[in-house]
């Protein structure tokens, strides 16, 4: 089973760190937050990838193309003009980089990539951590009948949260950063059915507009409910967070080094 990952956004709310790179090469302890979410694939038994280019598409070729290199012990024979790997330290991955445009929407951009996927797979988006049970979620999905399974969760409150009635000075319970209002939101993390493609006009489309509308609709959408961690990298503040969390254990490592 594949595993799609949209990767060409600009990033505009991280600009201190995109401007030269795609949101997707941001690092979270020193790797690519791309690399975190595949980790996370990989940990359920799915190695096969497509990345769905746009912005800054070169940098992550060069990072998947010199990955390998990075990783293992070599030599570097000179006056041949060859490399010699000794110890392979780098994931069984197979990955297919696909440049689908830089202005290209969510839903063109899955387009795009529709002739390399020709059975059920996977999708998310290229900038947020997660421990989801990858593999119970397909078994959901499996249970519901429907094209498009998306991942519910509630995201991670923003301020420390207290109640105060009227006239009330004191503070009777505080939590800090809560879980926000409790709905649910789209936390990504798809499982999809290639007749889902068909919802998708073109490179105009938003993925999370009309198609994952009209699926709802016709009751061909489902929601797999994820009780546990999930967080963005959409700012600065983001990255802070998901940096000092990587720091001291990061709830999202589900696999073993």
């Amino acid at each position: 089973m594949k595993v799609v990952i949209l990767a060409g956004g600009y990033g505009t709310r991280l600009s201190e760190v995109t401007d030269v790179r795609p949101k997707v090469m941001v690092e979270i302890g020193e790797r690519p937050v791309i690399w975190h979410i595949m980790k996370l694939y990989s940990a359920h038994g799915f190695h096969d990838f497509v990345i769905c280019c746009g912005y800054r598409a070169e940098v992550i070729k060069d990072w998947f193309v010199n990955y390998r290199v990075r990783q293992s012990d070599i030599t570097v024979d000179l006056k041949n003009d060859a490399v010699e790997v000794h110890r392979n330290a780098a994931e069984p991955w197979r990955v297919t980089l696909v440049d689908t445009g830089e202005g290209t929407m969510t839903g063109g951009r899955l387009k795009r990539v529709a002739d390399h996927l020709d059975e059920t797979f996977l999708l998310t988006y290229g900038d947020g951590v997660s421990d989801v049970d990858v593999s119970a979620e397909i078994d959901f999905h499996r249970e519901q009948g429907v094209l498009v399974t998306l991942c519910a969760v509630q995201p991670p409150g923003r301020f420390g949260a207290f109640p105060l009635g009227d006239g009330e000075t004191l503070v009777p319970t505080f939590k800090e950063k809560p879980h926000g209002d409790g709905a649910w939101v789209n936390g990504g993390f798809f499982v999809c059915e290639p007749e889902a493609l068909d919802y998708i006009d073109g490179d105009d489309t938003t993925w999370e507009a009309e198609p994952l509308e009209r699926l709802a609709e016709e009751g061909r959408l489902a929601a797999y409910r994820h009780h546990g961690f999930w967080h963005p990298m959409d700012t600065l503040r983001d990255k802070i967070t998901l940096n000092d969390l990587w720091a001291r254990g990061a709830p999202w490592k589900v696999w073993h080094e």
